[in-house]
């Protein structure tokens, strides 16, 4: 398997991650793992995390899971949207002028976003959105499990220690207890598929995440 590495800071600036997500556990669940380990490394990170679909009480919930994952960011920058969950189609225009105001904010170094190819309406329109809007930046598109399914092999892996994954599931449970009574939203769901990605992986630790990634330039 060929090695490469994600962006990393310099002394000249933090490296910029932009993460997008449909819903309010999306990023969480599709790259919280990743996320602690880039920031638990050195040097300095400028983390924005975009939500579109937050009711009052999930923007909360998310906040609180926030904070947990970006600790150690040295400037984050939480936004949330009010969009009718799963009415991301009937809405399309105001979805995609809130994902190209994210253009006005300081160029990043990292996108995180929803696979293209997800099932679910709202995470698809999401990640097309984010790749009309970032052409030219490096953009990982992370899977979400769930009830209509759809999740096909990925073609990049961040690998992770128990540390993390036991960090990321700590979070997802103990911060969205409005998820609680969805029968896919529990630890084990989220343990078995970085399990298997961490196989896929060639993982020495065991775990890793998987991402999509369709286009990157070497050299």
């Amino acid at each position: 398997m060929l090695e490469l590495t994600l962006p990393h800071s310099d002394r000249r600036r933090p490296t910029r991650i932009l993460c997008l997500g449909a819903h309010c556990d999306d990023i969480d669940i599709g790259c919280g793992g990743t996320l602690l380990k880039l920031l638990g490394g050195s040097g300095r990170w400028d983390v924005t995390w975009a939500v579109f679909s937050a009711s009052r009480e999930r923007a909360r919930e998310l906040k609180a899971s926030a904070r947990r994952f970006l600790r150690r960011a040295a400037h984050a920058r939480i936004l949330t949207y009010e969009f009718r969950d799963a009415y991301f189609p009937a809405e399309y225009a105001a979805v995609k002028n809130a994902v190209e105001s994210l253009k006005d904010l300081p160029a990043p170094d990292l996108v995180f976003t929803h696979h293209r190819a997800d099932v679910h309406q709202d995470h698809r329109i999401v990640g097309e959105l984010t790749w009309n809007a970032f052409r030219g930046h490096l953009i990982l598109e992370y899977e979400i499990p769930k009830y209509e399914g759809g999740l096909t092999t990925p073609n990049a892996y961040v690998r992770l220690d128990k540390a993390h994954v036991d960090a990321k599931t700590r979070a997802l449970i103990s911060c969205y207890p409005s998820q609680h009574s969805k029968p896919w939203f529990r630890a084990e769901t989220f343990t078995s598929l970085l399990r298997l990605r961490g196989v896929e992986a060639g993982s020495d630790t065991g775990w890793a995440e998987g991402f999509h990634v369709s286009k990157f330039c070497i050299g």
